[in-house]
């Protein structure tokens, strides 16, 4: 789907049509740079408006921490990641992983502006349909409106996970209709509910580009939207169809890839793990067909020896890094004593470059190496990573870097975009939902429901396919570090030591993914993990963190921006509780 998005992206700000006449009509000029009804209503006109829905799914014109990748609000606020990069750079990040958000942040008001543009284009889709050409299919008319549907399915999760509860707006309401009387009293799961439903039952199985929402992506959503509200029953009955029927939008079935990293490689995004992602090109003529998201989580000053050397952001923190510990079986160290003396990752914090340093020779779980990059461990095809060298502050983010997304020194010439100021905006697509995440969510659902067995299973596929030696990283001819990853072979007959470990993986598969904060926040243990994160990486990164705390029953949403409440008034907008 890259050519589409090219083309959306030229779309999205205009669709030319030319027509030549010999009667006094050609005297009728319409405006320079509008679009009539009958243009959008043809099928490339339809096309067109469905494309520009998609390409908000990285937050194009907005703040990088807008989109639906959620480097900020899942992995940041999760606490997997530090703001990184130094103490003033980007600092309006800064109120996030502390916790102590303003309704008057600018992030806020962007990732709302964001969303809601995501919906209003995906609304402006349905409600062309209602006029479209005669010429365009029925069964094409059916498809673009679930596609619209599932798109603004999508945002508006986005919404309700961030603030709550939101205005809902959908495409039988404008201006004349009232939109601007719509206040966020009524509950978005139902409205939520319904659109991805009726995705999963009009898209079609395999889709004319591989970037495009089809039916089993539209159900794993639905079955994620039954899962958030606890409809555990549901949720399984949805996940057990994708995980024995469902495809990618290429018509393959659905599997994990055999090497775990290779899932984040722009050389494989078309993969039978992929779900759902997003859709960026390089070097098409702008860099707003790249993804604009991601463009400052790289190691910084690399010069010519590593990616991008700018900007230092998105630092994996001490705690993630620790949690990748495992025992003399390979199993994680579910007590939580990984963060203990004895078990923390030796790490270079505060020694130089120049100096010498010994890596940890402690067992790890190999997706370690493949989400962190640290000292003397490997960087991708780069080199070695050299530790305080490619660091912005150690002091304030911590000695490690991203890891996942980066390209590789042979992909750099086609994946890095030249358009802009910085390499960071590149090609690659990232995923949103992939098959091992859906995995791991069955696995919860089996949980909850009694099927012990069952979820194991699941979780132990997933740990398998981390323990190909095949995908290890190395140093030379040799793994880079102890890597030491088993099964749980042991029959789970305790079901709140196979919650335990299911979420677990969670943390460990999907780390730096935009997925932690909200899985905290969906299990009820935000405040207890956040607060102990925070006193753990607190102490070791006081500029940052000292003294930071998660409140219960504030911190789970963000407040509505006041931006919004201010436009509408506090009749109709209602803030958070505690904001």
């Amino acid at each position: 789907m890259k050519d589409i998005v090219t083309k959306g992206t030229v779309l999205a700000l205009a669709l030319t049509f030319g027509t030549l006449a010999c009667k006094d009509s050609f005297l009728v000029v319409a405006p320079t740079g509008t679009l009539t009804s009958s243009q959008l209503g043809t099928k490339n006109g339809l096309e067109g408006l469905l494309i520009s829905a998609y390409t908000e799914l990285n937050g194009r014109g907005f703040s990088q921490t807008a989109s639906s990748t959620n480097w900020m609000y899942g992995s940041i606020m999760g606490g997997e990641a530090n703001k990184g990069s130094n103490a003033g750079d980007f600092n309006a990040i800064t109120p996030f992983q502390r916790y102590e958000m303003l309704a008057s942040s600018g992030e806020l008001t962007s990732r709302w502006q964001c969303m809601y543009e995501g919906i209003s284009r995906a609304n402006s889709v349905l409600r062309q349909l209602k006029t479209a050409d005669p010429g365009v299919s029925a069964a094409d008319l059916a498809r673009i409106g679930a596609e619209a549907k599932f798109l603004r399915g999508h945002y508006y999760f986005e919404l309700k996970r961030t603030f709550n509860n939101t205005p809902y707006i959908d495409e039988s309401v404008d201006y004349a209709a009232g939109i601007t009387e719509i206040g966020n009293n009524a509950d978005l799961w139902p409205k939520i509910e319904a659109d991805f439903k009726a995705a999963y039952d009009a898209l079609p199985e395999v889709q004319t580009a591989a970037g495009r929402a089809n039916k089993w992506a539209a159900g794993t959503y639905l079955a994620k939207v039954y899962l958030y509200q606890k409809k555990y029953a549901e949720a399984k009955t949805l996940f057990d169809a994708v995980i024995a029927s469902g495809k990618t939008s290429s018509g393959n079935k659905y599997a994990l890839f055999p090497s775990y990293w290779q899932v984040f490689s722009a050389d494989n995004e078309k993969n039978d793990e992929i779900v759902f992602s997003t859709q960026n090109v390089a070097n098409a003529g702008s860099s707003d067909a790249a993804s604009n998201d991601l463009n400052l989580n790289w190691p910084y000053n690399t010069g010519p020896a590593g990616p991008v050397g700018c900007c230092g952001f998105f630092q994996p923190s001490f705690e993630l890094a620790n949690s990748f510990r495992t025992d003399a079986k390979g199993l994680p160290l579910l007590d939580g004593s990984y963060n203990s003396a004895a078990n923390a990752l030796k790490t270079d914090q505060g020694i130089a470059s120049s100096a010498a340093f010994t890596p940890d020779t402690g067992p790890v779980d190999p997706r370690l190496d493949h989400s962190i990059g640290r000292r003397g461990i490997q960087y991708l095809d780069w080199q070695v990573f050299p530790g305080q060298d490619w660091i912005r502050d150690q002091a304030f983010g911590g000695p490690y870097a991203p890891k996942k997304y980066i390209y590789t020194k042979a992909q750099e010439a086609r994946i890095a975009d030249v358009s802009n100021w910085t390499k960071g905006w590149t090609g690659i697509n990232v995923v949103l939902i992939r098959y091992a995440d859906v995995l791991l969510m069955a696995a919860e659902c089996e949980v909850e429901v009694g099927s012990l067995e069952k979820a194991r299973d699941y979780v132990n596929q997933v740990r398998k396919r981390a323990a190909n030696p095949a995908g290890f990283v190395m140093n030379g001819t040799a793994p880079a570090a102890n890597y030491v990853i088993g099964t749980y072979d042991a029959a789970w007959t305790d079901k709140a030591a196979a919650r335990t470990a299911v979420q677990f993986e969670r943390k460990l598969e999907l780390s730096g993914e935009g997925h932690r904060f909200f899985d905290l926040v969906r299990w009820g243990t935000a405040a207890t993990v956040l607060n102990a994160y925070l006193t753990y990486e607190g102490a070791k990164l006081a500029n940052g963190l000292g003294g930071a705390k998660f409140t219960a029953g504030k911190n789970e949403v963000m407040p509505l921006p006041q931006r919004e409440i201010d436009l509408q008034g506090t009749t109709l907008l209602k803030q958070n509780p505690g904001y």
